[in-house]
């Protein structure tokens, strides 16, 4: 028999992973493999808590997943994000239904242009020169804590 607090549970750890990864991102400008992996391999845990049947669904996912891999690889290559920022994202996909994961990229895309006219500002302000570095980690961290709240918010509707 499947615990009815595990979901919620396992959704509090991967909230708490997204804030470990924008943390660090912040301090570092990196995402480790690690936390990526993390998030990754705590899905399949999620999907037998929610008991997400093998076909099609796990399999959705995985394709939703890999799909948020290819499309941010595009912008990984044309240096728009860094890898670790990509391979979060995925996870983080990993872990939504798909039109939850289309939310979760708009969000993060609007949080992630705010994010990073702010630090353009301030670099400008600050007379900086050279290109500044963003965080990335921030933006989909707000992204993917919009989504995981209104999993929370929305049971009252």
């Amino acid at each position: 028999m499947i615990d009815a607090g595990l979901p919620e549970l396992l959704l509090v750890l991967l909230a708490l992973l997204v804030l470990v990864a924008a943390v660090i991102d912040i301090r570092t400008f990196t995402i480790s493999n690690r936390l990526n992996l993390a998030v990754a391999l705590l899905a399949p845990l999620y999907w037998w808590s929610m008991s997400l049947p093998l076909w099609p669904d796990v399999a959705i996912q995985l394709g939703v997943a890999g799909a948020v891999f290819a499309l941010l690889a595009i912008a990984f290559y044309t240096g728009m994000m860094g890898g670790g920022d990509v391979k979060l994202a995925a996870a983080l996909a990993l872990w939504f239904s798909p039109a939850s994961t289309v939310r979760f990229l708009v969000f993060m895309s609007i949080a992630g242009g705010v994010l990073t006219l702010v630090i353009l500002l301030v670099h400008r302000a600050r007379e900086k020169p050279g290109r500044p570095e963003i965080p990335y980690g921030v933006a989909i961290a707000i992204g993917a804590l919009i989504i995981l709240t209104q999993r929370f918010l929305n049971q009252f509707a």
